[in-house]
């Protein structure tokens, strides 16, 4: 995979996390509460309605999260366009440490509350995010052979 291709996987997923913050955000106002709802009960199986976005606790931290994950996905962006792009060690180990923190930190507290789908959703980001970034360090170690 080039550095360009790299760069374009990288910015889809980003896009596609941003879409998630903002749909986040989106069920706290539209029809898309019903949905979020389902997606709470989907992380908390079984599927039985007992997890919905319905109590003023749930909403702000829905608020909360979907702001500081779309605040996440815009520094992603900037740290993939502006430093990835020039300087790809740098770049890097910016992206795999921010995204490693994240993923620790968001998948142990999920499982620790039993939503261990949320694990398995946040698996799949993080391969999106860090595979692109890791095939750069395969990619470095054959130059340097």
């Amino acid at each position: 995979m080039t550095h360009d291709k790299r760069i374009k996987s990288l910015k889809i997923t980003i896009i596609a996390s941003a879409g998630v913050a903002l749909f986040m955000f989106a069920s706290l106002f539209t029809p898309l509460r019903e949905v979020m709802s389902f997606f709470l009960d989907l992380v908390h199986m079984p599927l039985d309605g007992a997890q919905s976005l319905s109590r003023d606790t749930e909403e702000v931290l829905t608020a909360i999260s979907a702001g500081i994950f779309f605040g996440f996905c815009v520094l992603l962006w900037q740290v993939t366009t502006e430093v990835y792009v020039k300087d790809p060690l740098l770049g890097r180990r910016m992206i795999l440490s921010s995204v490693i923190a994240w993923f620790v930190i968001d998948t142990t507290g999920s499982l620790i509350v039993g939503a261990w789908m949320n694990g398995i959703l946040n698996t799949v980001f993080l391969i999106a995010l860090i595979s692109p970034v890791l095939r750069q360090q395969e990619k470095l170690q054959v130059d340097m052979v």
